[in-house]
C-alpha cells in the first residue's frame, strides 16, 4: 500500500468514527487529487462543503480539481466563492487567475495576480504567471520584467528563463533569448524545448550549424517535436536555397 492509501485509509478510519467530519473528507480529497483522482476529490470537497458551508480552502480546492479537468467555469466559480468567503485569500486569486489565462481572459488573469502580489509580494509563481498573461496580451516588456522577478526570487526556474527567452525573440532580441536557454539548459540538460527554442533565436541570427544540432538534441530528446522536424527542414532549404 502507498503513501497517499494509507492517508486515505486513515481517513476513512475517521470518518467510520464520525461521518460529518468535514475536514476529513477535505484532507482525503486532497489525496484523491494529489493521486490525479479529480473527480473523487470533488465528491469530497462537495461532502466537506455540504457539512461547513463556509470552508474557504474546500472551494479553493475543489476548483483546482476542477481545473485539472479542464471545466474552467466551474474552476472560477469555485475560487471566486472562496474569495466571498475570505478577501485575503492570496491563493485563490492566483489559482483564479491561474484558469483566467486557460480561457484566455488575459486582463482578468492580470488583475487577479495584481491582488494576489498584494498579499503575498515574494510569491514567485505569481510573477511567471502574470508574465505569461503579458505574453499573451504581447505586451513582451511587461512580462519580461515579470519573469526577471520570477528568477529573482527563484533562480532555478528553468520555464522563467524559457519563457523569458520566448518573450526576448518576440522582440527579436536572439541574443538574449540564446542567453536565457542557456541559462535554462544549464539548470536543466534535458529539457527539449530549451534546446528547440535556441535552435530558433540561432537559425533567426543565421548560426544555422548551431541550429541544427540543436534541433538534432531536441528530437532525441523528444522524437515527436513536429517543431524541430520543421525548423530542420527550412534550415535545410536555406542552406541550399531553395
Amino acid at each position: 500500500m502507498g503513501r497517499y492509501d494509507r492517508a486515505i485509509e486513515d481517513c476513512n478510519e475517521a470518518l467510520a468514527i464520525d461521518a460529518k467530519d468535514a475536514v476529513a473528507y477535505y484532507n482525503r480529497g486532497g489525496l484523491y487529487y494529489d493521486k490525479g483522482d479529480n473527480d473523487r476529490a470533488i465528491a469530497d470537497y462537495d461532502k466537506a462543503i455540504s457539512l461547513n458551508s463556509k470552508y474557504f480552502e474546500a472551494y479553493n480546492n475543489r476548483g483546482n480539481a476542477y481545473a485539472h479537468k479542464g471545466n474552467y467555469t466551474h474552476a472560477i466559480s469555485d475560487y471566486s466563492r472562496a474569495l466571498v468567503l475570505n478577501p485575503d485569500f492570496s491563493i485563490a486569486y492566483y489559482n483564479r487567475g491561474s484558469a483566467y489565462i486557460d480561457t484566455g481572459e488575459y486582463d482578468r488573469a492580470i488583475a487577479d495576480f495584481d491582488r494576489a502580489l498584494a498579499l503575498s509580494p515574494k510569491n514567485a509563481d505569481v510573477y511567471y504567471d502574470r508574465g505569461l498573461a503579458y505574453d499573451g496580451k504581447g505586451d513582451f516588456d511587461r512580462a519580461i520584467a515579470d519573469y526577471s522577478q520570477a528568477l529573482a526570487l527563484d533562480p532555478k526556474d528553468v520555464k522563467a528563463y524559457i519563457n523569458r527567452g520566448n518573450a526576448y525573440l518576440h522582440k527579436g532580441d536572439n541574443d538574449s533569448g540564446i542567453a536565457d536557454y542557456n541559462a535554462a539548459l544549464a539548470i536543466d540538460p534535458e529539457d527539449p524545448n530549451a534546446y528547440y527554442d535556441r535552435a530558433l533565436a540561432y537559425a533567426r541570427n543565421g548560426d544555422y550549424d548551431q541550429a541544427m544540432a540543436d534541433c538534432r538534441k531536441a528530437l532525441e530528446l523528444n522524437p515527436d517535436d513536429a517543431n524541430a522536424k520543421v525548423l530542420m527542414q527550412r534550415i535545410e532549404e536555406a542552406e541550399s536555397g531553395d
